[in-house]
């Protein structure tokens, strides 16, 4: 039996996943987060072979929570499960930890595949990502700028770029307005930008939001 946490700060998502989980008899969903904290408190007690982790959450974003898992040792196996752009998130997922990334706008079936696929000690790529992978690994590309972001930068930029007040930011990330406002200036620093509507425009053509 495949056991499975689900941390993803949706209800509605999480139930989806819960309900086609539930479909297959070798898959039990132990438990649901809807954030760092509450999975911190989960995992001391349900018992997780596979987290489904989302990267955009209150609190601690799910390369953080990679970044904590990798530090602590733990042997769970991390499929994040996330709506941001494969071509932009799924590299980066698994740099940091990720054994597998699957897109939320993915066929029911394609889910269960990459759990029990990360549950045999695998990668699950979909075609896209591993072709993405085979590139940087044939022919590297430059870095880009946004690169260099952290994920609380990159999670400010994309929400900026999205419409986002700096309040709306802080209160959807459970920071305070002043620590959004510095994130920004980082981002627009590294990024040599003057004004968020520069930043938007660098979003989108980078296929960030």
């Amino acid at each position: 039996m495949i056991r499975v946490i689900l941390c993803d700060d949706h209800a509605v998502l999480r139930r989806g996943i819960r309900d086609t989980l539930c479909e297959c008899t070798d898959i039990e969903v132990t438990g649901e987060a809807g954030s760092y904290a509450e999975l911190r408190d989960l995992l001391r007690t349900a018992a997780c072979d596979v987290l489904l982790l989302d990267l955009s959450m209150p609190g601690r974003g799910g390369l953080e929570v990679l970044a904590s898992l990798r530090e602590t040792g733990s042997p769970i196996k991390v499929l994040v499960v996330s709506m941001y752009p494969e071509d932009q998130y799924a590299l980066r997922s698994l740099r940091a930890g990720a054994q597998g990334y699957a897109n939320k706008a993915g066929a029911p079936e394609d889910l269960i595949t990459a759990v029990r696929t990360v549950m045999q000690g695998r990668k699950y790529l979909t075609p896209e990502v591993a072709q993405m992978l085979a590139e940087s690994v044939a022919q590297p590309t430059p870095a880009v700028p946004h690169e260099t972001l952290s994920e609380r930068e990159m999670q400010t930029l994309v929400k900026i770029a999205s419409g986002k007040r700096l309040s709306e930011i802080a209160e959807e990330l459970m920071l305070s307005p002043k620590t959004v406002s510095v994130y920004r200036a980082r981002v627009l620093e590294k990024l040599q930008l003057a004004n968020n509507a520069e930043l938007t425009v660098y979003a989108i053509r980078n296929a960030l939001v």
